[in-house]
């Protein structure tokens, strides 16, 4: 869908843009100075294995979510083709009094179990997302960790080299 954001758009801009960063950061001490306390590769490397490790995560998410809401169409299509279904015999056999009111309560029997259905559908949908956000929450919390981990093994590196220098 055109302009709806996903879960994980975010975090792989922010992943970009922390790249780009890195890219275009110069050495501290003019142009040919390296940095020994951290190899670049490893911490490009790092990013790419944030990137491979969550899509699936993403997919499955939207694919949660496009799941729920095909299942609730197709939950009040059902329902309005019964009550459809249920009106049209009760006008079919609207000629006694007693047939009709049978009709109208089959009908209305019909219509609470298909909404039963879909309430029943929609909330193991909601359980179901829940759950793999929680877990993608969880994931991104550990992220999160490793690369705070980073910063701090980096940041306390380049400390120690600007004391030595």
């Amino acid at each position: 869908m055109p302009g709806e954001n996903f879960p994980g758009d975010r975090i792989v801009s922010l992943v970009d843009e922390l790249e780009g960063l890195i890219e275009e950061a110069k050495p501290p001490f003019g142009k040919n100075a390296q940095f020994k306390v951290i190899d670049a590769d490893v911490f490009f490397n790092i990013l790419d294995e944030i990137r491979m490790s969550y899509p699936d995560e993403w997919q499955k998410s939207r694919r949660i979510l496009k799941e729920r809401e095909e299942l609730m169409a197709s939950a009040a299509a059902q329902a309005d083709s019964i009550i459809a279904d249920a009106q049209q015999q009760a006008l079919t056999i609207a000629g006694e009094q007693e047939i009709v009111r049978l009709a109208q309560q089959q009908a209305d029997d019909i219509r609470d179990r298909a909404q039963q259905y879909e309430r029943e559908t929609r909330y193991a949908a909601e359980d179901y997302a829940e759950q793999v956000f929680t877990h993608l929450e969880e994931n991104l919390k550990s992220l999160t960790g490793t690369v705070t981990r980073c910063r701090q093994q980096l940041n306390e590196g380049a400390a120690q080299q600007n004391g030595q220098w």
